[in-house]
């Protein structure tokens, strides 16, 4: 017999370097990791820069204000969880504060909304975007909402 529990979405999966980021996203802030030496951020989270080959840095608070870069909507075959939300979008975002770092999510209406709350024709790359958390399966993962709804 099937089980009829809905499959959750597909959550993070985490690792040291990267800690931070999802610990930061749990109180709500939006974090980037920061070399000290040269201050050139970097993501994703690793031990060296990659710009100077220091191995200090730190996490510095983003602005959460962001342009869609790139977007798209997956087609099936989807996993279960996912299939019963398409038409959904996953954008990719760049980060004012720090426009060559680059975060993937989904643009939705409302922080909790559902990953397809957003009509497709509302997408535009350029849109500016604000970050939003959300708890998916237990992990807080940003999200992105719309400046202008």
């Amino acid at each position: 017999m099937a089980d009829a529990t809905p499959e959750p979405l597909l959550t993070p999966t985490m690792d040291d370097d990267g800690a931070p980021f999802w610990a930061y996203a749990a109180r709500g802030e939006l974090r980037i990791q920061t070399c000290t030496a040269c201050g050139e951020p970097r993501f994703p989270p690793r031990p060296c820069c990659p710009h100077c080959q220091s191995f200090e840095s730190d996490w510095r608070r983003m602005s959460g204000r962001a342009r869609i870069w790139s977007y798209v909507f997956p087609h099936p075959p989807l996993l279960p969880a996912y299939a019963a939300q398409a038409p959904y979008n996953a954008i990719i975002v760049e980060l004012a504060d720090a426009p060559r770092i680059r975060l993937v999510g989904n643009l939705v209406a409302t922080p909790d909304g559902e990953l397809n709350s957003v009509p497709p024709e509302r997408l535009r790359i350029g849109a500016k975007v604000q970050v939003v958390f959300a708890d998916v399966g237990g992990t807080v993962v940003p999200r992105w909402l719309l400046e202008r709804p």
